[in-house]
């Protein structure tokens, strides 16, 4: 038995050491184009900004894949799937491989390449001194040039552009943002939440400009110097990071015969349309449990969960996956932002009960369903209750009896009825 994952990221990690709990003898490899340890991406924006060194950036410790019994491929892209054969073509050509790129046969396929950067036709684009964020190579490249900036335009204000925003005035950057919708976080938060954000964002020295979109990037010569809005407008800039959102990494499986939609689909087990390949992480479009529908969710646990009960079957498991739900967490400007599950409900038979204190930089929101919690805003005090909301959409408790508690400071376990603190105390146990 050959197992191959292609990817090195929360899902592969959680898929190594789900197939080494059920098979400790058979070979597994991991095919990467980046050159790291598996490490965590949501800490790029800390590296950017000097808030953590490069030791403390990977998500196992050293001698994960030693420990495992992994090999490693690294700096090599996947470019062709033959589900036929069973091999993955590499984009480096050797000997034997008939001026192919180099080939490696698998068993069982674990397909968990994350999502890429989604990068529209603007004009300038391939200049230099432009980067997007999403891995240790963008923040390292933009922190090799950035003793020579003053200036950056971010293209995008949801999460990677507020991480990415994050990182540049950390080290005392100037930045404006380019945003298309009319508002920051809007796929995260509902339109009070982000106007207390992006109010937080401009008392921080952000420039924000909504209801606008970045049609070209100016230079001198082959590098950045500037932007030219949708109405004109010229910025000046040493930098353009585009961070609009990121696509399922999709590309070399178009003609491998496995399903694609938004993403590679898999069933409850995390397998695709071919058996024996499976997916897993922001290239998965899994069950969402709120909405009874597969989409792509690119959250950092999730995929870590799928890899596992990904890893469980490739190996001869039983895991099933229940689905996931959307979260989102950022703490910037200094304002600690939380989504949960359904922020943007669409439909009848949806309940909302707000508490806007726009004035202190406080919002809370909860949107209820057939008597169950299915999604909620927090920015600002507060947030330290998301634990106890996301257990409730996660458990689709019936909250009908203690609603109106469930935005209340102290709302905690004594909040509930008796008998769902004695049914819940009893599943603890």
């Amino acid at each position: 038995m050959k197992y191959l994952i292609i990817g090195n990221s929360a899902a592969a990690a959680g898929a190594v050491e789900a197939i080494r709990r059920n098979d400790k003898r058979n070979s597994i490899t991991i095919i990467s184009d980046e050159p790291h340890h598996v490490y965590s991406r949501p800490l790029i924006s800390y590296l950017l900004a000097g808030h953590t060194k490069e030791d403390k950036m990977y998500y196992r410790d050293e001698n994960f894949y030693k420990e495992n019994n992994v090999e490693t491929v690294f700096n090599k892209r996947v470019t062709a799937v033959d589900t036929k054969k069973k091999q993955v073509i590499l984009n480096n050509k050797g000997q034997g491989t008939r001026g192919k790129g180099q080939v490696i046969d698998y068993d069982k396929l674990l397909i968990a390449t994350g999502g890429i950067p989604f990068i529209p036709p603007i004009k300038g684009k391939d200049r230099k001194n432009v980067y997007t964020f999403t891995k240790w190579s963008d923040a390292a490249e933009i922190l090799q040039v950035s003793k020579n900036v003053k200036k950056a335009v971010v293209i995008g204000a949801g999460m990677i552009g507020l991480k990415a925003i994050e990182g540049l005035t950390a080290i005392g950057i100037d930045v404006t943002v380019v945003e298309l919708a009319p508002e920051v976080l809007s796929r995260a938060l509902d339109r009070d939440a982000s106007r207390i954000v992006q109010r937080k964002m401009e008392e921080a020295g952000v420039e924000v400009i909504t209801n606008n979109e970045v049609v070209e990037i100016t230079g001198k010569g082959n590098v950045a110097n500037g932007v030219v809005l949708r109405d004109k407008k010229k910025i000046k800039c040493d930098l353009v990071i585009v961070a609009i959102g990121v696509i399922p990494n999709t590309v070399f499986i178009k003609n491998s015969g496995i399903k694609i939609n938004r993403g590679v689909v898999v069933d409850e087990r995390m397998e695709t349309s071919v058996k024996g390949v499976y997916a897993a992480g922001d290239v998965a479009e899994a069950l969402n449990m709120l909405t009874n529908e597969k989409m792509p969710i690119p959250i950092w646990p999730l995929a870590y969960r799928q890899g596992g009960i990904a890893g469980d079957n490739m190996s001869g498991g039983s895991f099933v996956y229940k689905g996931g739900f959307p979260m989102n967490s950022i703490e910037f400007p200094g304002v600690p932002t939380i989504s949960i599950g359904i922020i943007d409900p669409r439909g009848e038979g949806y309940e909302s009960i707000v508490k806007n204190d726009a004035a202190n930089g406080n919002y809370k929101r909860i949107i209820i369903k057939n008597e169950r919690l299915v999604g909620a805003i927090l920015v600002g005090a507060d947030v330290d209750r998301a634990g106890i909301l996301t257990g409730l959409i996660k458990e689709q408790t019936p909250v009908t009896a203690f609603k109106d508690k469930l935005l209340d400071r102290n709302f905690g376990f004594v909040s509930m009825p008796k008998d769902l603190r004695k049914e819940r105390l009893g599943r603890a146990i």
